[in-house]
């Protein structure tokens, strides 16, 4: 999945926590590959998207932030990790 369908998959989970595995596509042909670039558990609150990478930092960005930095990755499929941040999901 890319980013965009990232975004959109957890816009429309938002409070629910998932992990991905950040790949980055290096090559072409015969001579392509996929590294893996790390872990991530992603949620989006209200506008926000929480990204906490590999080295356990979290940081808070907005949807163009979020394309920013993504954008030229693509993602394994998204796991719920089971952590809820906020009850909004659960009374929309």
């Amino acid at each position: 999945m890319n980013a965009a369908e990232l975004l959109n998959y957890l816009n429309a989970r938002g409070g629910q926590e998932y992990r991905v595995t950040a790949l980055l596509h290096v090559g072409k042909g015969k001579k392509a590959s996929v590294r893996e670039l790390g872990e991530y558990c992603l949620n989006v609150r209200g506008t926000q998207v929480q990204a906490t990478g590999p080295s356990g930092q979290t940081r808070l960005l907005d949807r163009g932030e979020f394309m920013a930095v993504f954008s030229s990755y693509s993602f394994s499929p998204a796991t719920p990790t089971g952590e809820m941040t906020d009850l909004g999901p659960l009374f929309g």
